[in-house]
């Protein structure tokens, strides 16, 4: 086994790797990495419904789509991530418990007393400490899981609490769980950096692994990946299942009404009812919308062409911009 410490902290690019080091290497895997302030969603979620837009923007957390499916979840620096990848037999790839089991043996050793949940997440006094994923490409099983640490909870609630909008939609839904950090039961608290060494040093151990960097070409192999995929709108937007979109929005000065349909994340579908815009300017945007995809620039753009930003203040004609995303 292939023992690894990914220190990019750039979240595409290490959810890239993840793809690139299954599908391009025969090694058996253990990986631990970390990312910046990122909410990255399952394969089959409709990634607006997931998420406090709003919030999301105003911090500057970036938003990711990932291969494995399951919920949403929350990555920063007090988060820590691990990813198995292992070849196996066909039909017996899928197998939670083989991967949790030694994670939960090292939070053993450093005195924490945690178990397997019911849906593959990990507990400690009944709080949710991390959840887990997985991923099949032809023999090799890639799986993957958080572990909270010492997060910014906080940001974690609000960032994946979606408000005033309502979606309807076939999308897999996230299941809300109480969380809790990992360092707030573990007296001393080593540093987080202390604590992955330690989980490190575990996993080589364990499983009298070789610790490996990706060579040049690979890491070029993974920046390309992560430009060509992972950060891209298409697939962290684009790729969410067929939704309609509802939101009444109104605030002090202007009320807009707006139903959208979407497909592949453009707008297929577009009616716009409000007493504060001419049924003119309404309907005009409502055509300019249509084939247009459900996304900030372009939404801005068309309200722009239509007039909206010669009777709004800049203020105002964000928030109109916004209320199409929560």
């Amino acid at each position: 086994m292939l023992c690894i410490r990914l220190l990019n902290r750039d979240p595409f690019y290490n959810l890239a790797a993840e793809e690139y080091l299954l599908k391009n290497s025969g090694d058996d895997i253990f990986m631990l990495w970390q990312s910046d302030p990122v909410v990255v969603v399952g394969k089959h979620q409709n990634t607006l419904a997931e998420l406090n837009y709003r919030f999301v923007r105003a911090n500057g957390i970036a938003v990711a789509r990932r291969l494995t499916g399951g919920g949403t979840v929350y990555h920063d620096r007090g988060n820590i991530n691990f990813t198995f990848i292992r070849k196996g037999e066909s039909g017996r790839l899928v197998d939670f418990g083989s991967f949790i089991a030694p994670v939960l043996e090292f939070l053993k050793k450093a005195g924490v007393e945690a178990v397997q949940g019911p849906k593959n997440e990990i507990l400690l006094n009944g709080k949710k400490i991390s959840g887990n994923a997985e991923h099949i490409y032809k023999n090799r099983v890639l799986h993957h899981g958080t572990l909270l640490y010492n997060a910014d909870l906080n940001q974690l609630r609000e960032s994946i609490k979606p408000k005033a909008a309502r979606f309807a939609d076939k999308a897999v839904q996230s299941n809300r769980s109480s969380v809790m950090n990992l360092a707030d039961c573990l007296n001393p608290m080593p540093d987080i950096e202390e604590f992955i060494t330690g989980f490190y040093r575990y996993f080589t151990e364990r499983y009298e692994a070789v610790s490996y960097s990706p060579d040049n070409d690979e890491r070029k192999a993974i920046q390309e990946l992560a430009l060509r995929k992972y950060g891209t709108w298409e697939w962290i937007y684009g790729w969410s299942p067929d939704y309609s979109y509802y939101h009444d929005f109104r605030n002090q000065k202007m009320s807009l009404n707006i139903e959208l349909g979407t497909h592949r994340g453009i707008i297929t579908r577009c009616i716009l009812k409000s007493d504060s815009f001419s049924v003119d300017m309404l309907e005009l945007l409502s055509e300019k919308l249509t084939e247009t995809p459900h996304e900030e620039n372009s939404i801005r753009e068309r309200l722009i062409i239509c007039g909206f930003g010669e009777i709004l203040n800049t203020d105002d004609l964000s928030d109109l911009v916004l209320a199409f995303f929560g």
